[in-house]
């Protein structure tokens, strides 16, 4: 068993296992918990009451955090002809069509999100096996494959996020940075909250969400009322 730190046991005295915390309350517990050396994220873990083996159950969207995310994130956009010219004077990071995508083919994945027009996709399908795997995958579904660059571009920026549940019907993404503000934190955590709520499947019987917690990096974690 990993030894645990003096750090972690001195933040898991502000915890209890058996106690269930509202979201507001427990951010604030959270903000007083001895803190790492660098700014640790604030990740939402969920537990769905889902059957990851039916395809309508296998959640998958996006919502933007009315505070972002704390990251700076890097953009590559693929893309050809006027479109370039949008996605150059929207701040992406990376343009290009088959010279962006012969680089990714060689190993260059120096970004966080990708998006591309939907005439790309075809050519872009071929790098789904470098792609896929690490989330970079352009889809309809998140309003990462669109004409319109610069929308989906900015929507980046301001802090869209993805979530998508896994095979053991589990989903977890981060919603800020200890360095937030309390209000900050709690508004983006009940925004990804809502989100995922109103994404739920009709198919979907009894309570939805399983269990939620609450968590920073390197401390324990928070039960949350559902």
């Amino acid at each position: 068993m990993k030894k645990q730190s003096k750090r972690y046991k001195e933040a898991a005295k502000q915890t209890a296992p058996e106690k269930f915390f509202q979201l507001k309350e427990a951010v604030a517990v959270l903000k007083q918990m001895p803190k790492p050396k660098f700014d640790g994220s604030v990740d939402l873990h969920f537990n769905l009451s889902i059957d990851t083996k039916k395809s309508d159950q296998m959640i998958r969207g996006t919502v933007v955090l009315p505070h972002g995310t704390g990251k700076k994130i890097r953009i590559a956009v693929f893309c050809k002809g006027e479109h370039e010219r949008q996605a150059r004077e929207a701040k992406a990071d990376y343009v290009g069509a088959n010279e962006l995508m012969d680089k990714v083919a060689a190993g260059f994945l120096d970004f966080d999100c990708a998006i591309a027009t939907p005439e790309m996709m075809k050519d872009l399908s071929k790098l789904g096996k470098v792609l896929g795997p690490r989330g970079l995958m352009p889809s309809p579904k998140t309003g990462t494959v669109t004409n319109d660059i610069a929308k989906a571009i900015e929507d980046l920026r301001k802090g869209k996020v993805e979530f998508r549940v896994d095979k053991q019907g589990g989903m977890h993404l981060s919603v800020g940075k200890l360095s937030f503000a309390e209000e900050q934190i709690t508004d983006n955590a009940a925004k990804v909250i809502e989100a995922v709520n109103e994404s739920r499947p009709a198919s979907v019987k009894g309570k939805f969400v399983k269990s939620l917690s609450i968590t920073t990096s390197m401390n324990p974690g928070l039960r949350i009322v559902c």
